[in-house]
């Protein structure tokens, strides 16, 4: 056909596997000018008559935890790819094929055969390392150190160590396996134990939604006896009142909580009487003209709910463009994330028209809260 001869390959059962390079150049002469579906049945000749050869290459690799069977797919895929590869300027096409098949099967177990993800880098220098330790075990006649396998590999000690380390992931231990003898225990029962602290996640779920319910300064003195390991003494101390006063706001605090994680709706907060009624509660705003200056008198707790009272009325305070513009803080309690954001509001909107703004007689633990949001505030 075409005007050529051509040499057919030879059938397994007539050559050994000693004559595979001279069945290699017979297949490069044979496919010489023939079309690429007369090439395909060349090639499928060669293959076959080859896979006696990648079976005895795999064979080389049974018994380290791979299935045969899969190492005689990998072997054969090498060969294909050898065949399609092969060039016989370049020499033997048995040494090649050797080449290219023993590389399949090395890769497979380098990328499938890891029971957890290493990343490649780490897995070639495994290797390196199980070569090395064979070849140090040899001269010293004992187990290589780190600092010798460091040294022959000429790499850190720390990355030996995280390669044997990392070693034990290509066969982990099975969490199924039994322990031992003939008891029915596995080895998973013996790893970890009973969380206690999955049991409160709910209510510590639920807690935490209803502190965002809770005025200011409760929210405060809660997250200092309980997160802070703070005293009452020093509560007390931080907020200018008694430490009688503080066990009533702590009790009333706790009781609401107590109640509103028992009930579908969470009860409306009361702030209470006598003592508890002495101290600052509800914001209270007042706008007042002084010649050519305003004061904006503060009181009480500025929370999310007086925020905007706030920031409206510092707003209009510097709207009118007077020479100054005074916040008086004498009877502010304290500020939370929302009391905060309508006083750099109204700065913010001071600095813009040019009006001076100047924040005066603030409470030693509002103080502290303005400093950190970086807020100066004069005597």
């Amino acid at each position: 056909m075409f005007g050529q001869t051509t040499t057919p390959t030879p059938p397994p059962t007539e050559r050994g596997l000693e004559d595979l390079d001279a069945a290699a150049l017979a297949y490069a002469a044979r496919i010489q000018g023939l079309p690429p579906e007369r090439r395909h049945e060349a090639r499928d000749d060669l293959v076959r008559f080859a896979l006696p050869f990648a079976g005895r290459l795999a064979r080389r690799y049974r018994g380290r935890g791979e299935p045969l069977e899969d190492l005689e797919q990998v072997a054969r895929l090498g060969l294909v790819n050898a065949v399609d590869r092969y060039d016989p300027e370049r020499g033997s096409f048995t040494a090649y094929a050797a080449i290219t098949i023993v590389g399949e099967i090395k890769r497979h177990f380098r990328d499938r055969t890891w029971g957890v993800h290493v990343p490649r880098r780490l897995r070639d220098l495994i290797l390196e390392v199980g070569q090395a330790t064979a070849a140090l075990t040899s001269e010293l006649s004992r187990a290589p150190t780190v600092a010798e396998l460091a040294m022959r590999l000429e790499t850190p000690e720390e990355e030996i160590l995280a390669a044997l380390e990392s070693a034990a992931g290509y066969s982990p231990a099975s969490l199924n396996a039994p322990v031992g003898g003939e008891s029915s225990a596995e080895f998973g029962d013996l790893v970890g134990e009973s969380d206690n602290a999955l049991e409160s996640v709910d209510d510590r779920v639920t807690v935490s939604g209803l502190l965002h319910r809770l005025p200011w300064r409760e929210r405060r003195i809660l997250a200092m006896r309980f997160y802070g390991n703070q005293t009452q003494a020093e509560i007390a101390a931080r907020f200018g009142i008694s430490q009688m006063h503080v066990s009533r706001l702590l009790s009333r605090a706790l009781t609401w909580l107590r109640q509103a994680m028992l009930a579908d709706a969470p009860p409306p907060w009361q702030n209470g009487t006598a003592e508890a009624e002495a101290e600052p509660a509800k914001v209270r705003i007042s706008v007042r003209q002084n010649g050519d200056r305003v004061v904006v008198e503060v009181g009480g707790e500025v929370d999310r709910d007086g925020a905007d009272q706030l920031r409206r009325a510092m707003l209009e305070a510097v709207t009118g463009q007077p020479r100054e513009v005074v916040v008086d803080l004498v009877g502010a309690g304290g500020f939370d994330a929302g009391g905060i954001a309508a006083l750099m509001a109204g700065r913010d909107a001071a600095v813009r028209t040019g009006v001076p703004l100047r924040l005066t007689r603030v409470q030693p633990a509002v103080r502290r809260s303005l400093a950190a949001a970086g807020l100066p505030a004069g005597d």
